[in-house]
């Protein structure tokens, strides 16, 4: 496996050597298959992060064309484009991903959402008439984009792709466990070809750099995607200067299947859902919710599919689940496994056991008789971890789905599409697939309660880069 070699950063449109910092050190990338380091990313400082800020605020332009936007957000997407099958070997290296995976939903997902906001655009209205009133719709400003390393792509694009298309300038801090795929998208925005300033990136710990961007008085708008407890902290300092936050956080998101619904089809797609990505991802469906009067069928049924889930090394096209993406992530998952065994959930199949002698791997694992008020009820495991909980009707099982601080995404399935609609109404989360829906790329996402604020992708994630301007006209138009 070759080394990837950073020791820049990219700052008003030219790759700039770091200022220091006070470790004066470098961030190992590790491969989670092998426990390698493959690679190296600056560590950057405080210095770095207000350069940076400086930098795109000078870029920024408040009357930038709609004609310049859309030009730039095709370039970035036709250079992107360009790029993906090395992208998708990056993600493969740094954080794990199977090949199958990250040639489709870790890139061609980011492709689709990229697209989606071209499409955006050609169609916005920024300009509207209310009674006397001219209403505008004005690009935000300086944004700070804070992402994690489970869908490093994705999260990039769902927060660069419509800040460009916006008018924004944009401050990146990409995750420390895989920030190579990151680096190589802005390789790909400085092919595009976009003026100075637009776009920057900072690589550096959370601490320093992530709480300097939400602090930082010249950034407007911060939109940070990752866990509930770090999005906590960027509000609180973004609030200090009373900027704009977006939050895109946590989940345990409910696989609710009703009685009378399509069982195998629930379960099969179910499983699939909480184990994507090696389960690292914020709206899989990591509890499934099942009558009890067809309990024992759903567990036989979950144990024959998880059966097809191959674990093993993430470049293998026959690998379903690879290593989980970082040391710390594989130690935490494993922790919780433990704990929900002497909580007294009932181990279905998986454990904690390790399976390989190196790389960071965790046996796909299912808890049945969950309670859902345990921790494994309860909070986010992020790994290969299902629990499986039973309800006496449908009345219970909405208290069981709207029972924890989270409420990002989640599923329905009942005999009918109407059946399943009606009980979606009622839970409280961002986004419910009904009877095996398809995901929507422009469709908006995001959490209610602890699971976030604000929205992204498609219209919805478009307008949260632009600012509100009301104009009161002598005359009603």
């Amino acid at each position: 496996m070759p080394t990837f070699e950073h020791d820049r950063l990219f700052i008003d449109g030219s790759w700039t050597t770091p200022s220091g910092n006070d470790r004066g050190d470098v961030v190992e990338v590790i491969d989670p298959a092998t426990e390698a380091v493959i690679g190296h990313v600056p560590n950057g400082g405080t210095a770095d992060v207000d350069a940076a800020v400086a930098a795109a605020r000078r870029a920024f332009d408040p009357l930038i064309s709609v004609a310049e936007r859309r030009d730039r957000t095709q370039r970035v997407i036709a250079a992107m484009e360009k790029r993906l099958p090395d992208i998708a070997e990056l993600i493969t290296a740094e954080m794990g991903a199977p090949v199958r995976i990250a040639q489709t939903v870790q890139t061609q997902v980011p492709l689709a959402v990229a697209k989606g906001f071209a499409q955006v655009l050609d169609t916005f209205e920024f300009e509207e008439h209310i009674g006397n009133s001219l209403v505008l719709r004005e690009p935000y400003g300086v944004v700070g984009a804070i992402t994690p390393w489970n869908y490093p792509l994705y999260q990039v694009v769902a927060k660069v792709l419509p800040a460009v298309a916006a008018g924004c300038t944009v401050v990146l801090k990409p995750s420390n466990e895989a920030p190579l795929s990151v680096f190589a998208f802005v390789q790909a925005c400085e092919d595009a070809g976009l003026p100075p300033g637009t776009l920057n990136l900072v690589s550096g710990p959370g601490r320093v750099i992530g709480e300097h961007i939400a602090a930082h008085p010249d950034v407007d708008f911060v939109s940070f995607t990752g866990s509930t407890g770090v999005g906590a902290r960027v509000g609180e300092l973004a609030g200090r200067s009373i900027k704009k936050v977006a939050l895109e956080l946590g989940g345990k998101s409910a696989n609710v299947i009703l009685d009378g619904a399509d069982l195998a089809t629930a379960v099969k797609v179910g499983v699939g859902n909480a184990f994507l990505n090696g389960g690292q991802t914020c709206m899989a469906w990591t509890r499934m919710l099942v009558p009890q009067s067809r309990y024992g069928e759903a567990l036989d049924l979950i144990e024959s599919a998880v059966a097809r889930y191959t674990v093993g090394d993430p470049r293998d096209p026959a690998t379903r689940i690879g290593p989980s993406a970082s040391r710390s992530q594989f130690d935490t998952v494993r922790g919780f496994i433990e704990r929900a065994q002497r909580d007294g959930a009932r181990l279905l199949t998986g454990g904690a056991e390790p399976i390989a002698d190196v790389g960071y791997y965790v046996a796909p694992t299912v808890f049945a008789d969950v309670d859902p008020d345990s921790e494994l009820g309860q909070e986010e495991v992020f790994g290969p971890v299902l629990a499986v909980i039973p309800y006496a009707d449908a009345d219970d099982a909405l208290r069981i789905a709207n029972g924890t601080p989270y409420g990002l995404s989640g599923a329905v399935w009942a005999a009918t599409d109407d059946d399943a609609i009606a009980f979606a109404r009622k839970v409280q989360t961002g986004q419910l697939d009904i009877n095996g829906g398809a995901y929507n790329p422009t469709a908006p996402f995001g959490g209610y309660k602890k699971s976030g604020i604000g929205r992204e992708l498609g219209r919805f994630g478009f307008e949260e880069y632009l600012q509100t301007k009301s104009l009161q006209l002598k005359e009603q138009v």
